[in-house]
């Protein structure tokens, strides 16, 4: 796999003082980086996070705490332990979480018993830690299940998981069926994301119209600020293409938490400014039923399927590959990442299943250091806390949002034509209009060679590579090869600085760009030979033309 850095072999107390040292000098102290030094290091306390999936698998997640003989360094110790919880949490949601260590170490339980608190489990509405609790209870509530739970038990009580059971190798046979499917009727799909929302109508397997709507989600205090510019848009781009008709099919590719084709999420950028209202789950219930007002574009019984963004990378790479004859590949799965306003990742099982999780690995917490940029307001280009949770997550390390912090680290030069100062809440920041002419010129630079733009897209992939390191404890996926899709991998200059990056910190991850070079199945090729667009762009509109005529196991 990867080497740990040289003073992983120090001795544990050595081990803190650097980390604390690291922290405070502004570096990454990165969580995968303390669990495997933890691993191996005489006085760290085994514990083991067990979840109970919304399906009601049980999975187990051991890890063990590093010993602290300051308050910093048990302040560093309660964070890592937060973080491990919050990840969890993050990919999978969950009906409970037990978490099992020795109750008589005082020390480490004086640790474990502040996480109801920190998560804010008696509380109705969550800030913080606490938005992965809001997305569970969510989650559990439209499966009809009782609130999220955690408890702190016991490890003698602890009796492990069952492994899980292997997933039969259909997920080809399934695609191809889903490919014969999509030649018949008149099909939409949408792919919305957090700047704009693009969309694709076909015809009898033949390509109708492509379509760009811009808009700010963000911005909204209501359900209706994200439904009606949606809906309209929907709505004029069909009766301008297909006047007076209705969809024989329609999938949707959407920024959230999406469990069987309802949107169960709800504490992404894109609902920022409906959580301030204090109906705020009554509002977010309208964009729950989205399904249910897609209706109205569709035949009775037409199938509307939605799932998330990066479930929908991933099954459009997929069909992708199927139709290159390249279905061997898909036997362990498939992983593939949207990176662009954030980082979307999904992944498709070995029998197409599309799994009842969040996978929500833009919010991963996984750098424990950088101290000095968290003091800046999250509002703020150069803090590395999100504004949307207060936490330092991984928005500010890949994404849009890294490149903005990175490029004003760097080279403040790069992108002070794009910024604003002296806003109440932050000094500096890209006001939402310029961020798309930000990143294109940021994409520009590292294409003419300036230095500083360059080095950006490395470091994003560094970073990058450090999801893929989380991604190896919290789910194991049976493949290595990642395919991304989105704005980020437009520029090939900037994607193999991304590659050269990922390579440094997860070298047995192969990157693959999901670009024109994967316009293998027809509406792709199609979409390739459209002018004025890319895959990267509007593939995953296609895939979610694809998704519509899935079968019902591959259902999110």
């Amino acid at each position: 796999m990867h080497e740990a850095a040289p003073f992983f072999a120090m001795s544990e107390t050595v081990q803190m003082e650097r980390w604390l040292r690291a922290a405070k000098s502004g570096e990454p102290v990165w969580l995968a980086d303390v669990r495997e030094a933890c691993r191996d290091t005489e006085g760290a306390r085994p514990v083991v996070a067990q979840l109970t999936c919304p399906d009601g698998a049980v999975r187990d997640f051991p890890f063990s705490v590093p010993p602290w003989t300051t308050r910093e360094g048990r302040g560093l110790a309660a964070e890592y332990i937060r973080a491990c919880v919050f990840n969890i949490l993050s990919v999978h949601s969950g009906r409970k979480l037990a978490i099992f260590s020795d109750r008589r170490d005082g020390d480490l339980n004086g640790l474990l018993d502040e996480l109801p608190a920190v998560f804010q489990l008696d509380k109705a509405s969550r800030t913080g830690y606490g938005k992965v609790i809001n997305i569970a209870d969510r989650l559990c509530r439209s499966m009809g299940l009782e609130s999220f739970t955690l408890s702190l038990l016991d490890i003698g009580g602890y009796t492990p998981a069952p492994p899980a059971a292997r997933r039969p190798a259909t997920l080809e046979a399934k695609l191809r069926r889903a490919a014969d499917r999509a030649g018949q009727g008149l099909l939409g799909g949408v792919d919305v994301g957090g700047t704009d929302v693009k969309l694709v109508l076909v015809r009898h397997g033949r390509l109708l119209a492509v379509r760009v709507l811009d808009w700010d989600p963000a911005s909204g205090t209501r359900a209706e600020d994200t439904l009606d510019p949606l809906l309209a848009f929907i709505g004029a781009a069909i009766a301008e293409a297909a006047p007076g008709e209705k969809l024989d099919g329609l999938g949707v590719s959407y920024p959230d938490v999406v469990i069987r084709d309802r949107i169960v999420g709800g504490e992404t950028p894109k609902t920022q400014g409906m959580r301030r209202r204090p109906d705020y789950e009554a509002e977010f219930a309208k964009i729950t039923a989205l399904r249910d007002r897609l209706a109205v574009f569709c035949k009775p019984a037409a199938p509307i399927r939605i799932t998330n963004d990066g479930h929908m990378a991933a099954f459009t790479a997929a069909m992708e590959l199927s139709c290159a004859g390249r279905g061997g590949e898909l036997v362990g799965g498939i992983v593939a990442n949207a990176l662009g306003t954030d980082l979307g990742t999904g992944w498709l099982e070995p029998d197409g299943t599309v799994p009842d999780a969040p996978m929500e690995l833009y919010d991963l917490l996984l750098d424990l250091g950088s101290w000095p940029d968290r003091v800046p307001e999250p509002e703020d280009l150069r803090s590395v806390r999100n504004e949307n949770s207060g936490l330092p997550d991984f928005r500010r390390y890949v994404g849009q949002a890294a490149a903005f912090r990175l490029a004003w680290r760097a080279a403040p030069e790069l992108v002070q034509n794009y910024t604003a100062q002296g806003w109440a809440h932050a000094g500096v920041w890209v006001p939402p209009e310029m961020r798309k002419k930000c990143l294109e010129y940021l994409m520009f630079s590292a294409r003419e060679g300036k230095g500083a733009a360059w080095d950006i897209f490395g470091h994003i992939g560094r970073n990058l590579g450090q999801v893929y390191r989380e991604m190896e404890w919290l789910l194991t996926p049976g493949t290595p090869t990642r395919f991304l899709f989105g704005r980020f991998v437009m520029e090939p200059a900037c994607f193999a600085q991304l590659r050269a990056g990922c390579a440094q910190t997860a070298p047995w991850i192969r990157l693959e760009v999901a670009d024109e070079n994967m316009a293998h199945s027809p509406l792709m090729a199609a979409l390739a030979a459209w002018p004025g667009v890319t895959v990267a762009q509007y593939g995953q509109a296609v895939g979610a033309v694809y998704f519509c005529q899935m079968d019902d196991t591959a259902r999110s």
